[in-house]
């Protein structure tokens, strides 16, 4: 096969709604590799589900299999309903990230759920999921996975940075190099939902604070930033270093969104060179206090995409690694994760038989 149609499929740590992206790839004869988006639409997260979600850190293991059936459940569901809106006849497989719950590479821990089992019987199509476990064995850090569609879809841009719940980044060296950089949305999020607000839209609420000089001291000096790639981050981080600095400072939660701002975009700065293109996708890139802040603090031709990619390049590329992975071809890179070799990540569930 040189062209594959397949359904993308993204749950991001944000918690910001289910991303569904059908889409086309090709290969050509000189091994050059294309991309369409055909439809997409990102489906909302009941608030009972996300609220299982948030807490699942926390449940048993009998809790979180249930959760685990439930996410898988929702996923596939979801998707027969944007098949059938979007008439779609022709589809290989899906391929779906899944949620994350726990990340601890040091542990060789990584639990993404959505039980790919249940898409599969309730789409009637093969999935592709469980991307990253296999790295992991491997003494990986099991992420970044982006990279390998950064470098062989998106390979015009110096940079490809991603705001989501976490920013990273990606570029080419000698070797592709991608890395987590710090929290985001994640962290946004949470302090917005203190003010009683989902999320600070466009950064308003941040623009109106003020950047706490001695809180973003002590955010910038934490340890991670000092530790050479390759690394990830996971909620479990962010809960053990970031929550307890900011519930220790007793300002105003506007000054807290302000601080936090700055601070992702000095980290990110702190990666780049000056002069390159950076391209910006994730939910981040309408945070527009966030965009102004980095450019202020970093020398950059940043390029913003159209919408379709800002919101489902994630999905479009997850979708990518469930090509690879059929195509029994490396999606997962040593040089980005760390671990001791090239490998192929994602297990495949087919309940039926055409």
């Amino acid at each position: 096969m040189n062209t594959y149609n397949v359904i993308g499929v993204m749950s991001g740590t944000s918690l910001d709604g289910l991303d569904i992206c059908y889409c086309s790839f090709s290969i050509s004869k000189n091994k050059q590799w294309s991309y369409n988006i055909n439809a997409a639409s990102t489906i909302n997260i009941s608030d009972k589900l996300k609220t299982k979600l948030i807490k699942a850190i926390n449940y048993s293991g009998l809790e979180l299999s249930l959760l685990d059936n439930e996410l898988g459940d929702f996923i596939g569901h979801s998707i027969n309903i944007f098949i059938k809106k979007n008439n779609i006849k022709s589809i290989d497989f899906i391929s779906s990230h899944g949620h994350t719950i726990f990340h601890q590479p040091q542990k060789k821990l990584t639990l993404q759920i959505g039980n790919g089992a249940n898409i599969s019987s309730i789409t009637k199509y093969p999935v592709i999921c469980d991307f990253r476990t296999s790295d992991l064995a491997l003494k990986g850090n099991g992420a970044p996975l982006v990279p390998i569609g950064d470098k062989l879809l998106f390979n015009e841009y110096d940079y490809c940075l991603n705001l989501g719940g976490i920013a990273n980044i990606s570029y080419q060296e000698e070797k592709r190099i991608a890395y987590d950089i710090c929290p985001a949305n994640m962290v946004l999020n949470k302090l917005a939902n203190d003010l009683g607000k989902e999320y600070d839209a466009n950064g308003d609420i941040a623009r109106s604070g003020k950047i706490d000089s001695s809180l973003l001291t002590k955010l910038n000096n934490l340890e991670y930033y000092q530790t050479p790639h390759p690394k990830s981050l996971g909620f479990e981080w962010v809960e053990k270093y970031i929550f307890p600095i900011l519930n220790n400072y007793d300002i105003p939660v506007e000054n807290k969104l302000s601080t936090f701002i700055e601070h992702i975009a000095l980290q990110i700065s702190n990666q780049v060179t000056e002069k390159s293109t950076l391209l910006i996708t994730g939910g981040g890139v309408f945070n527009s206090f966030l965009i102004e802040r980095l450019k202020k603090n970093s020398n950059l031709s940043i390029i913003i995409p159209p919408e379709e990619i800002i919101n489902f390049k994630e999905a479009l590329i997850f979708g990518f690694l469930g090509v690879l992975r059929y195509r029994n071809e490396i999606n997962t890179l040593k040089s980005v994760t760390g671990a001791q070799f090239d490998n192929i990540g994602g297990c495949i569930y087919n309940a039926l038989t055409n």
